[in-house]
Order: structure tokens, then sequence, then C-alpha cells
């Protein structure tokens, strides 16, 4: 899920330091250099899906949100990064941010040059599905034999496979090892793992990333090098509507792991680039928004095939239809209902 899409978790719970005011005494962090500030707030999901897919939040700062307590929709937080101790210009802005926050005072906390390091991978133990394990550099460890191992650091981009959604798109991936494709598509690539566990399993393939995000594209091949995976096309782009995209359709693989409104909007579109009998893997929705998913992708003339349920997430693997689907009219990328937003 990109960018668009929520960040992962950069923290636990409860890892912040005692509440500060916004003109009181740094209460943290003082025997080493201050290098920025954190501030932190609760909010829902609803509010975290909001501020991940505006994009263009006019506040000075790095803002990421996570979830406090696992598959628990209504417990998020934001956290913002800033250079400068918040004033209370900056705090209004955030709270405007996450109305449901209320009055609770937020969590300031100075952060050291190092406490970026700290902070970006703590608690991102390695996770495994199948073949595959994705771990941080500050968890290095082998792959399970015969299986390939994903140094993935927690940052700009969403898809460490922490959460459940991305590791679920591992596993269904996994599943799929001794079915043949030779064109595929990673809608929302994020951090590029997915793309990466495609071109592992079927190295033969052409295989090709996109995010509407700039910052995660430059992630991805940061990430490409680092992990020494070769031959996949980037490609910066609003959903499937790049010229780049369609001309390279269709493709016998689609996957597209971002948000539920987004892959409600996108129904025609992916089925539009997705090849006769093509396998489709949609994720990022809960549960709750799986028959409103599945029904637009039916009426593109999909059929669910299967469905992977963790926690209040799904991920679903689809069929395309037996005929290339034609769209019945232009799609205009201006008029997707539930584009920015989550059902």
């Amino acid at each position: 899920m990109s960018d668009s899409q929520q960040p992962p978790a950069i923290g636990p719970a409860g890892d912040a330091a005692t509440p500060a005011s916004a003109d009181g005494p740094a209460t943290a962090g003082s025997a080493e250099q201050i290098d920025s500030w954190k501030t932190t707030l609760p909010c829902t999901r609803a509010e975290a899906e909001a501020i991940d897919a505006a994009g263009d939040v006019a506040i000075d700062a790095v803002l990421m949100t996570s979830e406090t307590i696992e598959d628990d929709r209504e417990t998020w937080r934001l956290d913002a990064y800033t250079e400068d101790r918040p004033d209370a210009a900056m705090l209004a802005a955030l709270r405007a941010l996450v109305p449901s926050a209320g009055t609770v005072e937020p969590v300031i906390e100075p952060l050291t040059a190092a406490d970026w390091v700290t902070m970006s991978q703590a608690g991102l133990e390695p996770i495994a599905e199948g073949r595959f394990v994705v771990h941080t550099s500050a968890h290095p460890v082998a792959p399970p034999p015969g299986g390939r191992a994903f140094l993935i650091d927690a940052g700009q981009a969403f898809g460490t496979g922490h959460h459940a959604t991305t590791s679920g798109c591992l596993a269904m991936l996994d599943g799929l090892a001794d079915t043949p494709f030779t064109n595929i598509i990673d809608i929302g690539t994020g951090t590029g793992l997915l793309a990466f566990a495609a071109r592992h399993l079927w190295p033969d393939a052409r295989v090709t990333a996109t995010d509407i995000d700039p910052a995660a594209i430059t992630v991805t091949a940061e990430n490409m090098a680092t992990n020494h995976v070769a031959a996949i096309d980037l490609i910066v782009a609003d959903g499937a509507l790049d010229d780049r995209i369609t001309a390279r359709a269709p493709y016998d693989l689609v996957i597209a792991n971002v948000l539920a409104g987004p892959l409600v909007s996108m129904a025609p579109e992916l089925a539009a680039i997705a090849a006769p009998n093509a396998t489709i893997i949609l994720a990022g929705l809960l549960d709750t928004q799986r028959a409103q998913v599945v029904a637009a992708y039916r009426a593109c003339g999909c059929s669910l095939e299967a469905a992977d349920q963790r926690g209040d997430w799904t991920i679903l693997r689809l069929t395309a239809g037996a005929a290339r689907y034609v769209p019945s009219k232009p799609i205009d990328p201006k008029g997707r209902d539930g584009w920015a937003l989550d059902l």
C-alpha cells in the first residue's frame, strides 16, 4: 500500500516520552544534541487514511500514521516530525487533522540523530511468509532453505511486510509459485517488496512496479540495489492509466495493495489491463469492505477465487474474465469516486 497508504509503525505503542507542553522544558534527549522533534496525537483509522491519501498537507512536518492497537480500526496515532520544537500554530494545524483527539494533550519529545535510526526499526522483528523472510537492518536474518530474505527498512514508503495486508500478499504470491506468469504488474508498490517477491518467483517474467508517490519509487530503486534485485521497471503513475502501463498490457498477474476506495475506483482500469483469465491480487481492504470491492470487479467480468482474512484485513485473489475486459466508456481519473479517501 503506498503512500496514499499508511507508512508502517515506527515504534511500539507507549514509546513516547513524558508529555510536555509546547513551551515547557524537554523531558528527554538532553544528553545529546537535539536533531528534531516528534509530536504524537491519537486519531482514528479514517483520519489516518485521509492524511496519508492527501499527499499535499500544507504542514512543514513529516507525517506518519500507524495502528496503536493491532486490528483496532479506531485506535491509531499521528506522529509528526519537525526540525524545530512545534509552536502553537503547528500544534493547532496538527489538531485540525485529527479532530477526534479533542483536548488530548500532545506528546512532544526531542530526538537525537541516533533516535531516528533506533525508532524506525524498533519492534520490527523479522517476518516469514512461505519461502520469504523480511527483516530490517536492526534484525538481520538468513533466508530459509530454498527461500529468499529481503532487507526492507522502515522509511518513507509503506510495505515492510509487517502489516497484515503486505504479509498476506506475500503468502498469496508464495502459494502461486507453480503457476506460470510472464507479465506482472504491482500497482502501489510502496517499498517494492511484492514486486521483489514476484521477480524471485518468476525470474523470466517481465515485472513492472508503479506508485503514485515518486518517493516510493525512489525507495523501491534503493531497495532493489540493497537486495540485488534486477530487471524491474519502475513507473511513477496514478493508477493504471499511464500510457507506459497500458502499452505493456495485458498482464497475467496484477497486484494492487492500496485501499478499498482506490481498489473500487480502479476496478475498470485494472480489469482492462488484465489478460484473459489473469490472476488479480487485491489488498488493503477491511473484511467489512470485501463485498463492495468484489462487486466492483465482478462488474468488470472478474470472479473471486480465494480470500485470506488476517484480523480485520482481507486479501483477495480473483480471476479476470475469459475475454479481455473493455470499459464501456473512457475512464476519467479526475472522476474516480473514493480515490482520495477510503470507503
